[in-house]
């Protein structure tokens, strides 16, 4: 794992995204689907479950039966022809994944998703579906979680028969991303330090998005090691309210909850420190506004950036230390 590469991964998403959009302007990955589909089982770890966790919710909306499983839960959806299986591994070799889509080869029908054309979550897949990330030098799942939301959106449309223009919302979320890259001296500073405090960051995100907030705190960890967890907004009024009155509490919201005013409230009571993406609630210490932020598609796509370079940023300072001391 390195931050300058890392860095360099997410500089590149635009031009991966619009890849990605032209790719599926030609034809649909999807195609292959069996039509009598009675139920979708998603399974992953990490930044692939929290993807998959998002359409799932959509996918219910639309009235298909799905759920967005933990690969690593011994108690599983069971086989059967009807049910579509989607194994998601950027690497292709998550081991819980591989153990859990083991129980539904030759069962259910599999669709394996990777960005490793040829790893093991291939092995025996009825269809594959390439990410078309690209090489993630930084060895961060940054890329790769934003192309699985797309892929995964386009599959929505696939067995709903409606749904956005996935090549047209990928090209918008390009937009976005471009334009918070290309502005981010103007913003990454001020937001790195209001949320820089001793008792980690927690993020929050309404259910509909909450994949952002799941992202965007595994990046904390996983990058400078700070720590981070995530939160539902409605459901933070009853789980993380708390800490609000014994911790230096520094948040980064998703706006977009019919709860947000809930949760800003006590904020504002306690003093906490919140960072707000995409909107401007009352109450926030700062907020980072990017082109097309009023889209929830564009939202759910682009947001966790903000995340990602703070903590790029943070990775970065830490290593010029650790390096800085180590010469010493």
């Amino acid at each position: 794992m390195d931050p300058e590469l890392y860095l360099a991964d997410l500089e590149a998403k635009p031009a991966s995204l619009t890849g990605l959009a032209a790719t599926l302007e030609t034809g649909d990955p999807f195609a292959a689907l069996p039509d009598d589909i009675r139920r979708v089982v998603f399974l992953g770890m990490g930044s692939s479950r929290y993807a998959a966790g998002a359409v799932a919710l959509r996918l219910r909306a639309a009235g298909v039966d799905a759920v967005a499983e933990y690969a690593s839960a011994s108690v599983s959806s069971p086989a059967s022809p009807d049910t579509l299986v989607v194994a998601i591994s950027a690497t292709g070799g998550s081991r819980e994944t591989l153990d859990a889509v083991a129980r539904h080869r030759g069962r259910s029908f599999v669709l394996a998703m990777t960005n490793r054309a040829g790893s093991a979550i291939t092995e025996g897949a009825d269809l594959v579906v390439p990410m078309l990330a690209g090489e993630e030098r930084g060895g961060v799942a940054c890329r790769t979680f934003q192309h699985t939301l797309g892929l995964l959106l386009a599959l929505r449309n696939r067995l709903t028969g409606a749904g956005p223009d996935v090549p047209a919302l990928l090209r918008r979320t390009a937009e976005a991303t471009h334009d918070l890259l290309e502005r981010r001296e103007r913003w990454l500073e001020a937001a790195a330090a209001l949320l820089d405090g001793p008792d980690g960051v927690y993020t929050i995100a309404p259910a509909e998005r909450l994949s952002s907030a799941e992202q965007s705190a595994l990046m904390f960890r996983e990058g400078p090691r700070r720590a981070a967890d995530a939160c539902e907004t409605g459901d933070w009024s009853h789980v993380d309210v708390y800490l609000t009155k014994t911790l230096d509490y520094r948040a980064l919201v998703f706006p977009g909850s019919r709860y947000d005013e809930q949760a800003m409230e006590w904020i504002r009571r306690r003093g906490s420190t919140v960072l707000t993406v995409g909107g401007e609630p009352p109450g926030a210490g700062g907020a980072v506004r990017y082109r097309h932020d009023d889209d929830p598609g564009v939202a759910l796509l682009t947001e966790t950036l903000v995340a990602e370079l703070i903590a790029a940023r943070w990775w970065s300072d830490h290593h010029r230390v650790v390096t800085a001391g180590a010469g010493r």
